[in-house]
């Protein structure tokens, strides 16, 4: 029987499903078996021995920490352990394979590292376990056309990554053979490396029947201030605001034509809003930053005696989705949302990170910012954030918890002696011994 059916033969009870023999043995072996990352073979059949390894392991304390790290403690440090390690060009012992790869098998997010680190031992154990195959995928065209949607996905992203052109163009050999969903999932891989070639292909799938796909096309398009989409909602933005002086005047559309719905305007607004505000911050939000005659902090401070609130919100979406630095610097101090920072480097993001912690309570939009912040937060950020959990931790201490973990896994672990010296506080020599941890994983891999 499979791991799956002892499972479940254990769950439901033998009583309902006999089972003839020890299920306990039965599953102690099968958990053996899966851990030697083999199949069991017929008795007298040799498996071929490893290759030799072509690298050397990263240092026995360094390999400790990780399988600390896999077993639960600061598993959330497991992604930069590994790119921490993949930079040396070192891999992992062997002893420490069985649960990497397992980790692996259900976090898809780590697997970027993993082919490097695993070593000529990991690419052996692969090829034993079926579980653990996805370490041996390579970018070809049988994955592309019989593996899964997730392999799919992953095979698309690498080409995409190595020749946007040839992956654009994979994906266009069998649009119309992909179901709705793959259509959906697909066609947003295209963000990376986005250009005017991408163009022709994603103004095709503004026809697409599925909403999901036309979305995806569209906001796409929105990020080409040149495409025939982006030139369809100038003119629709010039029809519904005229900036006269110091005022700002908005006429929000009457009514949602099909043209409109093809690129990318829903009918239907969510609840609570109007229909005309709905059109109105599509189209604005999809309209060229480039169609308004003054700088946005000009634009911010005119009066708009009335829709002032949808167009300022358009404006917020527009910016997140050109990626244009002026306006997402403009907007975050009228809505400071994490997806804004994503257009500024990473000393602004800090710098404007730490104005807003300096001003604003701790609640889930707080936690938002800060995530989405890059990692290694300096000094202005670090301390802002230090301050902040000393000062909630006579309020809020049962509050504090999502903070000081984000805190110890940001900020530069370098740092560790400032947080250690700031406050005898519980919370900030949490914040501390977390720092400390990573100072010594990043000291041990180097």
């Amino acid at each position: 029987m499979t791991w799956e059916e002892l499972a479940s033969t254990a769950l439901v009870g033998t009583d309902r499903r006999p089972y003839q023999g020890d299920l306990l043995g039965s599953a102690a072996v099968e958990v053996a078996r899966g851990r030697a990352g083999r199949r069991v073979t017929h008795p007298g059949t040799a498996e071929p021995p490893a290759p030799d390894e072509e690298r050397d392991a990263v240092s026995r304390r360094a390999a400790e920490r990780l399988v600390r790290i896999i077993g639960g403690e600061h598993e959330r440090l497991l992604p930069e352990w590994l790119a921490a390690a993949a930079v040396t060009g070192r891999r992992v012992p062997a002893f420490v394979l069985p649960e990497l790869l397992d980790k692996g098998r259900r976090d898809r997010s780590i697997r970027g590292h993993l082919g490097v680190l695993a070593g000529q031992r990991g690419r052996w154990l692969a090829g034993r376990n079926p579980a653990w195959a996805y370490l041996l995928e390579e970018p070809t065209g049988e994955t592309w056309e019989l593996g899964g949607a997730a392999d799919r996905r992953a095979h698309l992203r690498r080409l995409r990554s190595a020749d946007p052109g040839a992956a654009r163009a994979l994906l266009e050999s069998t649009w119309e053979r992909e179901t709705p969903d793959d259509r959906a999932e697909f066609i947003e891989v295209l963000a990376d490396g986005l250009s005017m070639a991408d163009e022709p292909f994603l103004e095709s799938a503004l026809d697409d029947r599925r909403r999901e796909v036309r979305q995806s096309a569209a906001n796409l398009l929105t990020g080409l201030p040149e495409s025939r989409l982006a030139g369809r909602m100038a003119e629709r933005a010039a029809a519904c605001v005229r900036v006269t002086g110091r005022t700002i005047a908005v006429t929000p559309p009457e009514r949602c034509d099909k043209a409109m719905e093809r690129d990318g305007v829903r009918a239907k607004p969510p609840r609570g809003i109007g229909e005309r505000a709905w059109w109105l911050q599509q189209v604005l939000a999809r309209a060229p930053l480039t169609i308004w005659a003054h700088p946005p902090g000009v634009l911010l401070a005119m009066k708009i005696p009335d829709w002032d609130t949808e167009v300022k919100a358009a404006w917020v979406r527009a910016a997140v989705l050109q990626k244009d630095p002026e306006w997402a610097r403009a907007m975050f101090a009228w809505d400071p949302i994490a997806d804004l920072l994503e257009s500024l480097p990473p000393a602004e993001q800090q710098e404007l990170a730490a104005g807003f912690v300096q001003k604003h309570d701790l609640d889930s939009q707080l936690i938002m910012v800060l995530g989405g912040v890059a990692p290694h937060w300096k000094d202005e950020l670090a301390t802002a954030v230090l301050h902040k959990i000393i000062k909630l931790a006579a309020t809020q201490p049962w509050n504090l918890g999502e903070l000081v973990k984000l805190a110890g896994e940001r900020i530069d672990p370098a740092l560790f002696p400032l947080a250690e010296s700031y406050s005898p506080m519980p919370s900030v020599q949490q914040v501390a011994a977390l720092l400390r941890f990573r100072a010594d994983m990043l000291k041990e891999l180097r």
